[in-house]
């Protein structure tokens, strides 16, 4: 059985490892650390949490004992997608580098430049940095990258992912030909592909299949959810509650808004919990991760930033708020518990619309995931959310039925209203005939002579039957509805001299107009 100290190591490494507890190197150390002691290129493919990082950290700190780092000018350099992922590189260096005096430094982002700065300032034999604040740091003509012999690219898959591989051509421009690289992705796209076949020379390539199973120390369960937002957060809520054993767990979400969303609300139901997202603060990321490992916060919720990479070994459960989209990451998080051979729990909710990528799941893992308490088919009928419940307010409101009901009672016209009254009234007269409607006619005749004197009559005369009607009563004098009409009148001119004429009236305003 191979050993590390088979693999070539220095005495000083060694000493590291063995203090730290390890003997056995993984798979991947044992493929990766004998080719990188001689200068290798290698191209390795392996999950997070095979150790992968101990793969190029203990070749790097054997190969960085000979030569001191001058200012601004790195010996090597570790490009890592998140600022999690880079501070548990740079902890690794500072275990297994305790017996080398190397100056370590961290760019990431979130924290004053100033302080990095400073270590730049003394030379750094170890640059660990995301992609962004390094350029950063360039631009400002802090770094000088023609002494890096080492390059380090960790987590390509996931680089490719957050839209980093320009920045990476970018900075592989910056550092010399001659370098050595070390490469290392979780699977191998062609995108990837592409990217290494760039950036290695004659590599040696090692490959370790990717975990596709998951932990049996971990016990898995789907419980079944409606769509709805404010149905799953109580489904939720239900499930933390009724787990006795709980005494940590990390709660997943797809979205960085939907983190914040789940925080509060569980904030406001009473739980000890953080949030940990990719737009916090680094301060304030590793203050929440500070306090979720000393167990100060009971539950932690997180967007995929914390699914990967993160050694937290003491986690009891794992709840995916939200079906990963990419299968490989439902390993990942659920890996987050039952660590070192401890028991975990891990339950995922699951919506209609969750179906094809729950199978996508249990295609990668080789098994079907048991339903805790039925499946999708036995849901109860979603309950009614407040603005569901209110009565939804009728188009156009109480105008628009009054406009309803009236338009009804006026669906006939009154001619034909005068047709249908004669044709019941012609129905009860013993001597008609069939066919025949006298009274329709002779309504008919008489709107027929009513047209003929209208047409007839000249204008400004009256007809004889307009002069038979009886007169309209005069109203009151203190009539308050003849006031009112008066008011608008724009023909009365008995009312007060309007200011600015005075009692002369303008000698234009008297000139007669023309007939």
């Amino acid at each position: 059985m191979t050993t590390f100290a088979d693999l070539g190591l220095s005495q000083k490494v060694l000493s590291a490892v063995t203090d730290a507890g390890y003997t056995i190197p993984t798979p991947i150390q044992a493929g990766a650390i004998p080719p990188a002691l001689k200068h290798r290129d290698i191209l390795g493919i392996a999950q997070t949490g095979t150790g992968k990082t101990a793969s190029f950290v203990l070749p790097m700190l054997t190969l960085l004992e000979k030569g001191r780092a001058r200012a601004r000018m790195p010996r090597t350099l570790i490009l890592e997608p998140t600022r999690e992922l880079a501070a548990q590189v740079a902890e690794n260096f500072e275990k297994y580098g305790k017996n080398h005096k190397l100056n370590i430094a961290l760019l990431i982002g979130g924290v004053s430049f100033d302080e990095q700065d400073r270590k730049l300032e003394r030379g750094a034999d170890v640059l660990i940095c995301t992609p962004g604040r390094l350029l950063d740091h360039c631009e400002r003509g802090k770094l000088l990258m023609t002494g890096v012999e080492i390059l380090v690219i960790d987590e390509a898959d996931r680089m490719l992912d957050m839209g980093f591989i320009p920045d990476i051509e970018r900075i592989a421009k910056l550092i010399p030909f001659t370098r050595q690289t070390l490469f290392f992705s979780a699977t191998m796209p062609p995108e990837i592909q592409k990217l290494a076949d760039r950036f290695l020379q004659n590599p040696e390539r090692i490959e370790v299949a990717p975990p596709s199973s998951t932990a049996k120390t971990v016990t898995q369960r789907i419980v079944a959810t409606h769509d709805k937002d404010y149905e799953k957060r109580a489904v939720l809520r239900d499930l933390i509650r009724e787990q006795t054993d709980l005494k940590n767990a990390i709660i997943f979400c797809n979205r960085k808004l939907d983190v914040a969303d789940l925080y509060r609300s569980l904030s406001r139901h009473g739980f000890s919990v953080g949030a940990l997202h990719g737009d916090m603060d680094q301060s304030s990321r590793t203050k929440m991760l500070a306090g979720f490992k000393d167990n100060q916060i009971t539950l932690l919720v997180a967007s995929d930033v914390a699914a990967r990479g993160l050694d937290i070994p003491d986690v009891s459960h794992v709840f995916n708020f939200d079906v990963p989209i990419h299968a490989e990451d439902y390993v990942h998080r659920i890996g987050r518990t039952g660590r070192a051979g401890r028991s975990g729990a891990a339950f995922t909710l699951v919506s209609r619309r969750d179906t094809k990528y729950l199978d996508a799941i249990e295609k990668l893992i080789d098994q079907k995931i048991e339903w805790l308490n039925g499946d999708l088919t036995e849901l109860p009928p979603p309950a009614e959310s407040y603005e569901s419940a209110k009565p939804k307010r009728e188009r156009g409101g109480r105008r628009e039925r009054d406009r309803d009901r009236d338009r009804g009672r006026r669906s006939e016209t009154p001619r034909a209203e005068a047709k249908a009254e004669a044709r019941a009234a012609d129905s009860h007269r013993p001597d008609m005939k069939s066919g025949e409607t006298p009274v329709l006619e002779e309504t008919n005749a008489k709107a027929d002579t009513v047209k003929a004197e209208r047409k007839a009559q000249p204008k400004g005369q009256t007809s004889a039957r307009q002069a038979n009607r009886p007169a309209p009563a005069p109203a009151p004098a203190n009539d308050d509805n003849r006031d009112r009409r008066n008011r608008y009148r724009r023909d009365q001119d008995d009312g007060p001299t309007p200011v600015g004429f005075g009692d002369d009236i303008p000698a234009f305003m008297l000139i007669a107009g023309k007939a």
